[in-house]
């Protein structure tokens, strides 16, 4: 069987860390949010669409660090 090489992101979702759509809530029962989806959450983002649904999320957008502060 011909299986074909998948990219580390693949295999393991989006990193929040790296999304545009990820914040910090500062509230401590649950410090993460996501924007696009709108919810906050005790886990990653990422890794609460995973365990609700089944798959990986599907709205991960790359921050954009061309952006100098």
């Amino acid at each position: 069987m011909h299986t074909t090489p998948s990219s580390p992101a693949q295999e393991r979702g989006p990193n929040c860390w790296q999304c545009r759509f990820f914040a910090i809530s500062h509230v401590p029962s649950a410090p993460y949010a996501c924007k696009a989806m709108g919810f906050q959450s005790r886990l990653l983002p990422s890794l609460e669409v995973l365990r609700v649904d089944g798959r990986f999320c599907h709205v991960f957008q790359p921050k954009d660090t061309s952006v100098v502060r």
